[in-house]
């Protein structure tokens, strides 16, 4: 039989050790289990996005072609850079990308994901029980994929047998068929049209959704104030929506700068080079003139504007929760 002396507890000090060796296991067990998760998001990381960067800009510097890739390109340092930048085709390009489609295609489906927002958030449809056929209908654009809408839209302007035309000519609006996609007139509000369609919705329904979260006191306590609409959609709606806006005009930024598939199905970058963007003129550099050293060179630039919109669109983010958690 054990002597009471034996039985006394523990001193602090064991304990603060056992304490301190079980916080340093758990602590271990966290750190690997971080680790673990975070791997294989980190390996593809680096093998699909870090991996493939620094090999493009790599043959940015050299002289690759298409049809020599087993001999390889010949070190040219930054040969292709002075003949991107100062080439005049490149400033045509630079702007398309960003007036044409960037610029005017995005502002125009702000202005009008905002009208429909709010055409669709009225209280005129919903008394017409039109608000559910509504919304429906305006998720097809958004469920069709790109490339049928863009078949679609290339029959229905085309001036032989093209449906736009042939109710112009009915209506006695033209007297002879247009070349909407062959003219210069119309050739970039015909893409930006198309873009638009197929794309509007998601603007739309996020701007809906921020209207749907407007307390309606604000609205009835403006209306009692004596405010008149126009006030009302100034001072209420406006900053109300305002987050969204941002997010959305950003995103599209980000979405239409480095799009591909609505110019070059729509128009092959023409008639000629006339609607050539950056995307394209990637392609075209490399799988059309063999020049892939250039092309990465187009590439590297396309990446580094992208990269700047993605810093901005990020800081923008974190200003956002930054401003909610304050206001929580």
């Amino acid at each position: 039989m054990q002597s009471p002396a034996s039985l006394r507890a523990p001193s602090a000090s064991a304990v603060a050790l056992a304490a301190s060796r079980g916080g340093r296991g758990v602590r271990w067990r966290e750190r690997g289990f971080l680790v673990a998760a975070l791997a294989p998001p980190f390996f593809f990381l680096i093998c699909f996005y870090v991996y493939p960067t620094i090999f493009n800009i790599e043959n940015s510097l050299t002289d690759l072609s298409l049809f020599g890739l087993r001999r390889g390109g010949d070190w040219v340092g930054i040969e292709n850079y002075a003949e991107l930048l100062s080439s005049a085709d490149f400033r045509r390009v630079l702007w398309n990308t960003v007036v044409w489609l960037t610029l005017v295609g995005v502002s125009v489906r702000i202005l009008l994901g905002l009208a429909l927002a709010f055409l669709l958030n009225s209280a005129t449809l919903r008394r017409w029980r039109l608000a559910t056929i509504s919304r429906v209908l305006l998720i097809v654009p958004w469920a069709t994929p790109p490339v049928v809408a863009i078949v679609v839209w290339r029959w229905l302007l085309d001036p032989r047998v093209g449906a736009i035309n042939q109710l112009l000519l009915g209506l006695g609006i033209v007297d002879q068929p247009i070349a909407f996609l062959g003219t210069a007139v119309w050739i970039w509000p015909a893409v930006i049209t198309i873009i638009t369609w197929n794309t509007l919705p998601l603007v739309t329904l996020t701007f809906m959704a921020s209207l749907q979260s407007l307390p309606q006191e604000l609205i009835e306590a403006a209306e009692i104030d004596g405010a008149s609409k126009l006030q009302v959609m100034r001072f209420v709606y406006l900053p109300h929506l305002k987050p969204a806006i941002v997010v959305m005009v950003l995103m599209s930024t980000f979405w239409t700068f480095n799009n591909f598939v609505y110019v070059w199905l729509t128009t092959g970058a023409g008639p000629g080079t006339y609607t050539n963007v950056m995307a394209t003129e990637i392609y075209i550099k490399a799988f059309v003139e063999g020049r892939l050293g250039f092309s990465s060179a187009a590439g590297v630039v396309m990446a580094t504007i992208m990269t700047v919109f993605g810093l901005i669109y990020l800081r923008v983010i974190a200003e956002r929760e930054l401003k909610e958690e304050g206001e929580e």
